[in-house]
């Protein structure tokens, strides 16, 4: 296993170097991942490069046994770069440019910067290639931002289209331009949708997919370099869990290894539920294991610090991790900085440099890892359950939510931690997987159901699968127009219903719903209602409003071999989803090993060796959890008894 830290060097005399290094061999480190930020030290001037210092500072830690991961560097231009080729930065909606002095203000479809990009890419391939202690590449840094509103980018965006189209025709018809006569009669007419709020949905939708494309095609030139220069090297690149801005499918294509960069700590203590499900979201990116590139290492903040990680949470955090498929974790940052905007953003050392409390505890952690490596080689997290997870649905969402407070990713996460508090392992997946590979599927708001998705659902659940959708499924296509269809469209012969109407629920408003086996008991509607005429399908849930008393809250119809289930509404509980996502779970005979206590974390890694289960306590209280007797938990070294108490953000590995 790869642990290790992120280490800037740069920050720090040059005889503090060997200390770091030997400090970080002493915790049981073995990588760092250097250079995301110093492109100016590596060509002080146009076309001048020099890596002496970075030679040197490569050395210092080999000479500890470190590997290296470096950074292209071009999240953050030169100053040099701002004030010779303005046009390079970001033009913001105003008409004004992004002023030079913070990161990430580039144009990505700047040919100059692209170019002054390849050409630092060239550079330090050409002479890190063969350094022995470098092993891979991350590109850049934390792609995503910012968008930019110039001449350049509205003719990338007119060209993009027109490779996409081809034809007006086909354009305006995508489109509907025939709305507030909106009509294009050529592609230099075509503007940038700077509101998402008033534009044409569809224009939106278009320029928010080539926003992605253009980090994709900024990617893929240094890819091509790296891949060139380095083919011994691997290429990750380290993105951000849930965020929404990019196509991270599309993104990771080009790479070996997807890294991500998890900071979970900041209010009071709470299951993590959304490190879980972005870990989940970064596995399935490519559907194999992944690295976390900057792990919390300490309180987190820009102008001010939050919460300091309290004993033990540290570890925890990095086991969550470990749990859902890292194969490397590295810390950010090795030590605080004293100088520039992340002074608060603290790392395992303080400003004082001094190993104390924060060190000890990733050495611990990185100590523990060792004695796992064995076991842990070759397993991967199995999952029987899958969610889609749609950035075509998420951007339309977005774009046009439908009924106030719709936001694709909370849809997501309902479903997502229920399955989380039901103990089953879970793998979120693109639309173009292959479905058979579980037993349910879970598809909420799926918004954008192209018919080729829909008929690749349909298939599914005859051939025997278990699909779960809820309110707004099936609205829109590919290219974000409404279907001319009764909801929920190519699908209704899945779901055994049809929605004729629907009602958005305001803020202080709830509808009382109440359930029969297996969704027994009493739960409010809230935000949407789907008025679900049940045609095939068994009602396990109605609403008891006078108005809508007629329809179905929650449906379940058989289709073939399999089942499908229709959520309407919105619920308030999360008793709501624990029930439907047990019934749905049943349906496709999935059943946890391990049912755990609130605030407890079930995962399970496994491989043609080792099965392992992986036991995490999110809360500060210990907790009992039952599991299975006789086998050996691999921390302690003991043998397991029925119960097992995890203390305060305690955690087990049992090989099974």
């Amino acid at each position: 296993m790869y642990i290790g830290v992120d280490y800037y060097p740069e920050h720090w005399p040059e005889e503090r170097w060997s200390t770091d290094a030997r400090l970080m061999q002493e915790a049981g480190f073995n990588v760092v991942r250097l250079g995301e930020f110093d492109w100016v030290n590596m060509e002080p001037e146009d076309g001048v490069f020099t890596f002496a210092k970075w030679d040197r500072a490569l050395a210092a830690l080999a000479e500890r046994g470190l590997s290296a991961i470096l950074c292209t560097p071009t999240a953050v231009m030169p100053a040099w770069v701002a004030h010779k080729h303005p046009e390079t930065l970001a033009l913001q909606k105003d008409g004004t440019r992004l002023t030079w002095g913070v990161r990430k203000n580039n144009c990505f479809s700047s040919g100059t910067y692209r170019f002054l990009s390849q050409r630092i890419t060239r550079a330090m391939a050409e002479h890190f290639a063969d350094t022995p202690n470098v092993i891979g590449w991350q590109t850049d840094n934390e792609f995503g931002n910012p968008f930019c509103y110039c001449a350049s980018c509205r003719a990338d965006f007119q060209h993009w289209l027109r490779r996409k189209y081809e034809t007006l025709d086909e354009l305006n018809r995508a489109w509907g331009t025939h709305f507030w006569g909106h009509r294009i009669q050529s592609w230099e007419e075509i503007t940038i949708p700077d509101d998402a709020t008033s534009h044409n949905p569809s224009a939106c939708l278009d320029w928010q997919r080539h926003f992605s494309w253009m980090n994709v095609r900024f990617q893929h030139e240094q890819v091509e370099i790296l891949r060139a220069g380095c083919p011994r090297h691997f290429i990750t690149h380290n993105f951000m869990g849930l965020f929404p801005e990019l196509d991270y499918y599309d993104l990771a294509k080009d790479l070996d290894v997807v890294s991500w960069d998890n900071y979970p700590v900041w209010g009071a203590p709470e299951v993590r539920y959304d490190s879980s499900m972005a870990a989940d979201l970064m596995r399935g990116l490519l559907a194999r294991n992944f690295w976390i590139m900057e792990q919390t290492a300490g309180p987190g903040g820009w102008g001010a610090y939050g919460r300091n990680p309290r004993p033990g949470e540290l570890r925890n955090v990095c086991y969550q991790q470990l749990a859902h498929g890292a194969d490397a974790q590295v810390w950010f940052r090795w030590r605080t900085c004293t100088a520039g905007r992340e002074q608060y953003w603290h790392g395992l050392l303080g400003h004082d440099g001094r190993a104390l409390r924060r060190y000890q505890e990733a050495a611990q952690t990185a100590g523990e890892y060792r004695t796992l490596e064995k076991a842990l080689a070759g397993t991967t997290v199995k999952a029987d359950v899958a969610i889609l997870y749609d950035y075509d649905s998420l951007w339309a969402v977005r774009i046009q939510p439908g009924y106030g407070g719709n936001d694709y990713t909370t849809a997501v996460r309902r479903f997502y931690r229920a399955l989380f508090r039901a103990g089953v392992n879970v793998d979120l997946i693109p639309p173009t997987a292959d479905f058979s590979l579980y037993k349910a599927v879970f598809a909420p708001d799926l918004c954008v159901l192209p018919d080729a998705l829909a008929e690749h659902l349909a298939a599914y659940v005859k051939r025997g699968g278990v699909l779960l959708s809820d309110c707004r499924t099936g609205v829109k296509d590919a290219t974000g127009l409404c279907h001319e269809r009764t909801l929920p469209g190519l699908l209704a012969p899945v779901f055994g219903i049809e929605i004729q109407e629907y009602d958005a629920v305001p803020g202080n408003v709830t509808h009382a719903i109440s359930g029969r086996a297996p969704i027994a008991g009493s739960f409010n509607a809230t935000l949407s209602t789907d008025w679900v005429i049940p045609g095939t399908a068994e009602v396990l849930a109605s609403y008891q409003d006078w108005h809508l008393q007629a329809y179905a809250a929650v449906t379940r119809n058989r289709c073939g071999d399999g089942w499908g289930y229709y959520v309407g509404t919105v619920a308030k509980e999360d008793a709501f989803y624990d029930a439907v996502v047990a019934a749905v779970l049943a349906s496709a005979a999935v059943q946890a090993l391990v049912t755990p206590p609130a605030g407890v974390e079930v995962s399970r890694r496994q491989g043609p060796k080792a099965d392992l289960l992986f036991l995490i306590n999110h809360t500060e209280e210990p907790k009992a959890v039952t599991v299975p007797a006789g086998k050996t938990e691999l921390l302690s070294g003991k043998k397991t008894r029925r119960e097992l108490l995890l203390e305060r953000f305690g955690v087990a590995v049992i090989q099974l």
